[in-house]
């Protein structure tokens, strides 16, 4: 006997074992925080272009782009992500960053 099999009477009903489900409509998304990252005066624009095109999966274009307004604004929106993905993200930055001697700084703040 499969683990699931559906319900004749309710396609949104799956029994399992016996037991009825349904999915739960009440959850909600979880909140999503925006990743930032902050302008210093050491590292490289090409490292940051790298970091938003590898961390943060944007292309290149797109990566240029938050790159120069990181460069001429002081800070950049990097990407938005429920709270663990971000948290992950930054770490992953500053761990780069360390690595190649830079001080890059990411933070993240409610969208």
């Amino acid at each position: 006997m499969p683990d699931y099999v559906s319900n004749p009477t309710d396609g949104a009903t799956k029994t399992r074992r016996g037991v009825a489900t349904r999915p739960r409509e009440d959850l909600e998304p979880p909140p999503l925080y925006k990743v930032l990252l902050h302008n210093d005066h050491y590292t490289t624009m090409q490292f940051v272009v790298d970091v938003l095109e590898g961390v943060f999966s944007k292309p290149h274009d797109a990566a240029v782009r938050i790159m120069l307004e990181v460069h001429h604004g002081g800070i950049g929106v990097a990407g938005v992500y429920p709270a663990e993905v971000a948290e992950t993200k930054i770490l992953t930055v500053h761990a780069m960053a360390q690595e190649h001697g830079y001080p890059l700084k990411c933070s993240m703040e409610p969208e």
